[in-house]
């Protein structure tokens, strides 16, 4: 079970949003990179990065940011989405030292690019869907679309992505707990790994994220809880090592 630091980008700051609402904005650091590293000190074993205005402007907007995490990173697996729509885009954060790009809303636009990205960069894609109330959201979560999350999951599964990124926008930055129940249903739908994201507050939720690991959910992304010192990295990384090692 994977526990992911979440660094979201704003102008070149490291920031929280609440239901990805970009006029209700908290920025806790200057410097993602040096937030990078810290997260890496208390133990993160894969960092999630997303550009904001990337994902607004639809192009890339913090490469130079992203660049700079890649190298304080070193070995840890870096995943970054935010205005990836073109290959050229993918390919120049794989040479930044990106592990996985995620693709969101072209994703959702034009599904077949999601398709051609897995051939020409295998083991590489992983696909960001964002939801709510089964209906997934597009265009930084500004816009929500009559796609149903599970068909589209397994389409992708289909195509040869590595995971899903599932997020509630409802629960996303509120600190209310994860979307537990409607993320196993998707995992249980599909055998690639799905990646809980949204709502993750406190302990409770770690331990039930836990749970859900026979149920294809390889991971939790963790944002707010970290910021706010809710949650503790490196004890909830020590807690869910002992419980997996246990099991």
């Amino acid at each position: 079970m994977l526990l992911i630091p979440a660094i979201d980008i704003k102008d070149g700051k490291c920031v929280r949003l609440r239901q990805g609402k970009m006029d209700d904005v908290t920025v806790f650091a200057d410097d993602p990179a040096e937030i990078a590293a810290r997260w890496i000190e208390q133990g993160a074993r894969r960092i999630h990065v997303v550009d904001l205005d990337g994902a607004l402007n639809g192009e890339p907007t913090n490469a130079e940011v992203v660049k700079r995490i890649c190298q304080v990173s070193g070995s840890v697996p870096v995943q970054v989405g935010g205005g990836i729509r073109d290959e050229d885009t993918v390919e120049a954060y794989l040479e930044a030292g990106v592990q996985y790009v995620v693709i969101g809303t072209k994703a959702v636009t034009a599904p077949h690019f999601v398709g051609d990205l897995c051939v020409e960069f295998p083991s590489h894609i992983i696909v960001g869907l964002d939801a709510k109330d089964g209906k997934v959201a597009i265009d930084g979560w500004s816009k929500l679309s009559n796609h149903d999350v599970i068909d589209l999951a397994q389409h992708f599964e289909r195509d040869g992505v590595e995971a899903i990124i599932y997020t509630d926008i409802s629960k996303d930055g509120m600190m209310q707990g994860a979307s537990l129940e409607s993320t196993r249903e998707l995992a249980s739908q599909i055998t690639i790994p799905v990646i809980l994201s949204g709502g993750v507050s406190g302990m409770a939720d770690i331990e039930a994220a836990c749970g859900l690991q026979d149920d294809g959910v390889m991971g939790a992304i963790i944002g707010r809880a970290l910021y706010e010192g809710d949650l503790d990295l490196k004890t909830c990384q020590a807690y869910v090592d002992d419980k997996m090692g246990r099991e």
